[in-house]
């Protein structure tokens, strides 16, 4: 299995790595999101694809500046629109996983994120052949509008843990 956690760099948070295991760092917001993908090892390996090269998430409502594939110590600046509002929110890779069963990565937050904390993307083949994106975060307000809006938030990222897999069903062609 390919996976490692870097130690934190520029990150605004001291849990690096937290969304690997269980149960979330306290103090923060939690969230975790199963989706159903689809079925087989092709559904798997499409779906993988498609969260390491960021389709996933430039199909589901953000913009995404990075260059290549997800990988550990990459930066990328996640562009959200909220109605009329714009964020910028730069992250760090903080770790990847590439296996026979999972594939996906986690990010980070770096200064300048209306949020501090982290979220999780990963796609597994479960024993009986079906396969499942998992978006796992834990996070809380960084700035003063988020602290203002902190009821919404929770919302939005529901929202967008459940588009993340219904776009990702379809661009894995399952179903």
């Amino acid at each position: 299995m390919a996976s490692s956690v870097p130690s934190p760099s520029r990150l605004t948070y001291p849990e690096v790595g937290a969304t690997r295991r269980w149960p979330l760092p306290a103090g923060y917001g939690h969230l975790r999101v199963r989706t159903r993908v689809g079925d087989g090892p092709e559904v798997f390996a499409a779906a993988g694809r498609a969260v390491l090269d960021w389709r996933m998430h430039r199909a589901a409502w953000v913009t995404v500046r990075v260059r290549g594939h997800a990988a550990e110590g990459q930066t990328v600046v996640v562009g959200l629109r909220v109605g009329p509002l714009r964020f910028r929110a730069p992250c760090e890779v903080v770790w990847t996983v590439t296996d026979e069963t999972e594939t996906g990565f986690a990010y980070g937050t770096l200064p300048g994120h209306p949020e501090c904390g982290e979220e999780s993307f990963v796609v597994s083949l479960e024993r009986d052949g079906s396969v499942w994106l998992t978006v796992t975060a834990f996070s809380r307000p960084a700035v003063r509008l988020t602290r203002a809006v902190a009821p919404l938030v929770p919302l939005f990222q529901r929202a967008y843990a459940r588009r993340c897999g219904r776009v990702l069903r379809r661009l894995a062609g399952g179903g």
